[in-house]
Parts: C-alpha cells; structure tokens; sequence
C-alpha cells in the first residue's frame, strides 16, 4: 500500500502545481492518473499549442508549461502511478481513506484532492460510414505532433477554437490545409476566425463553407474525402487529402469518481468555495476544472488558486494541533525533501525585514 499525505487524483497542471503547495507546507504527495504520463490534457492532448494567459508568460507552449510544472516539484519527490485509473475510494474509521486503482493497487491518506480536469474524454466522431476503418491511417480525432502533417494535405473538420487554432498553426507546416464548416460562422475567438480570413485571402488555407464531409475513401488508408456544401449533392467536391481531422470536440466523463457519494452537478463535483474548495465528503477536495461552484471559471490560473487553498486547508486537517504561519518564498526560500533549498535573496529578507 502506498501512503503520503495528500493523494492527488489527476496529474494535469492544477494537480501538479498542487505538489508544490503542498511541499511548501512540508507535505507529501502521490498522483494518480489514468494517462500514461503526466500533464493531463495540456500533454496528451495539445502539446504544442501555446497558451496565453498564464501569468508571466505572454506565451508558453502547453507542453513547456507541464515540463516547468514538473521541474518546479522536483524538489518535492512526488509519487506518480500513472497508466491506470482511480476506480474506488473507503473511508476509515479513523477518518483516512484508500483509493484503489482498476489495476488493484491501494493508496492511503488523510487527504484527497481530485484534480481530473474534465474527467476522461472520448472524442465526438462524425457519423460516417466505415470512418472507424481508417482510424491511425489518416483519421485522427486531436492532434498530438504536429510535424507528423508536415508537407502533407490536410482536412480539418469544425467551427471551434481547436479547428481553428490548428488550421492556422499547420498552414506553416503542411502542404495543404483544408477547413471545412457547417456553417458560415465560427465558434472559436474572433481574432482566430480573422486569421483563418487572412490565411484564406493569401491562399496558404482552403475555406469550404457551409459544408460538412459526407463520405470517406481509400485502400488500405484514406486516400479522399467527399464535402457536401449546402447539403446539395450537385455541389459536391472531392478533396483529396493525407490526412482528415475532425475536431467536433470531446465528451468528458467523471468516471469511476462518479459514483464515489460526492454530490454532482452538471458533470462536474460541487465544492464550497467560500473556504478551502471541499466536497460534501470530509477530507476529499475537487480542484481545477473537475469541480462546480457559483462564478467558476475553467482555466488553469484558477485551479492554481483553488490548489494554493486547498492545501492551507489539508495541513490543518493532517494537523491539528499545529498553527502554521505562511511565509512568503521570497522570505522563506523552497526547502526540498532531498535537502536542497533555494535561498530567499539577502537583500530582500532585509528589506522586509
């Protein structure tokens, strides 16, 4: 049985940065994840994407953002079970609990976080017949690497930000970039639509809209798409292509956690966020996107506070009976459980002093 102080379910960047919280406080921390590496979506979904609004970044890539997170809780020794899903959960007499995986490997704490993001995904696929024959040979439903179409045509399907995004990023990387929408207008950033305009005025993107892509062909992998535009067949236009792209979004799922006695809302786990971001269970907490409260935001800077918070509250949970007294890192410096320590600078512990 692994013990630690605080489990952390989900590796994505609110349960990472929760690691650092927690080591500050002098606490130790398992994750659990059901990706076979850490980062959450930010790593298995969109690693190259960049992100901007993260504080003191005007830009940072997805995946560089999960590397940083990383290093930061090196000092900390976090334990990882990773590749495998938390399927149940017991509470102890003592008011403790053991979270076991699908795999049957148990995990003990006085605390639980619940950082799982979304849940797990399964991506909303196009209702076309024989697509799933071509799934890994030139359908792909999210796109990990994106030098994977470099020189390659490619069809992208949507009317979000993520079709949107990626058709403006791998108009510099592919051959050929084809989006095709159902509508005239676009759901995603306006800024992002004007791009694809602009992109489509200098001929570096194909714009089909309002259509949809009514049929696949290919061998022994997709070879064509046929695009349907004002659902009339007489405008039909075959687009021969590398590679298809629907990106119709992802259908999130609690899971397993689901049925854990929390109190759902909308998919998502309902917490008080006057105080400490608790659940309707003692001692297990939801953070970052996983969780609901009046005024929530889903975006990563907010699950960074809510795990700040939520790791105030576990320390006077694991211990009772001690007062702590925050220290700013700038006083305080980072003491690592592998004894290293990055010092305060001088200067400014005099100053405040």
């Amino acid at each position: 049985m692994i013990k630690t102080d605080i489990l952390i379910i989900g590796a994505g960047p609110t349960g990472l940065f929760a690691v650092f919280e927690a080591g500050l406080l002098q606490l130790k921390c398992h994750l659990i994840d059901a990706l076979p590496q850490a980062g959450g979506q930010l790593a298995e979904i969109y690693p190259k994407k960049p992100i901007y609004d993260i504080p003191g970044f005007p830009e940072v890539m997805a995946g560089e953002l999960v590397a940083n997170l990383m290093e930061q809780i090196k000092p900390f020794q976090p334990g990882f079970t990773l590749g495998q899903r938390a399927e149940t959960i017991e509470k102890l007499e003592d008011g403790t609990f053991v979270v076991t995986t699908n795999e049957g490997i148990q995990h003990h704490a006085p605390v639980v976080a619940i950082a799982g993001g979304l849940g797990s995904f399964e991506p909303r696929k196009p209702l076309l017949e024989g697509l799933e024959g071509y799934e890994d040979k030139g359908v792909a439903y999210m796109i990990r690497d994106p030098e994977i179409y470099r020189d390659k045509r490619v069809l992208i399907a949507g009317g979000g930000d993520s079709a949107l995004d990626w058709s403006i990023f791998l108009a510099g990387v592919a051959r050929e970039v084809t989006l095709v929408h159902r509508r005239n207008e676009f759901r995603g950033a306006l800024d992002s639509v004007e791009k694809v305009q602009e992109l489509k005025n200098l001929g570096k993107i194909r714009l089909i809209t309002p259509a949809e892509v009514v049929q696949v062909a290919g061998k022994d992998k997709l070879e064509s798409v046929l695009v349907r535009r004002n659902s009339d067949p007489e405008e039909d236009i075959l687009v021969e292509l590398d590679a298809f792209i629907p990106l119709f979004g992802l259908s999130p799922k609690l899971g397993p956690i689901s049925n854990w006695g929390l109190e759902i809302e909308k998919n998502a786990i309902k917490v008080d966020n006057t105080l400490d971001y608790q659940t309707n269970i003692p001692g297990i907490y939801a953070i970052g996107d996983v969780n609901t409260y009046p005024g929530k935001l889903k975006l990563i800077l907010c699950g960074f506070h809510e795990a700040t918070l939520m790791c105030q509250s576990a320390y006077q949970r694991i211990h009772p009976e001690k007062r702590y007294v925050m220290k700013y890192t700038t006083v305080g410096g980072v003491t690592g459980f592998d004894g290293s320590k990055k010092e305060a600078p001088k200067a400014v512990v005099k100053a405040i002093d």
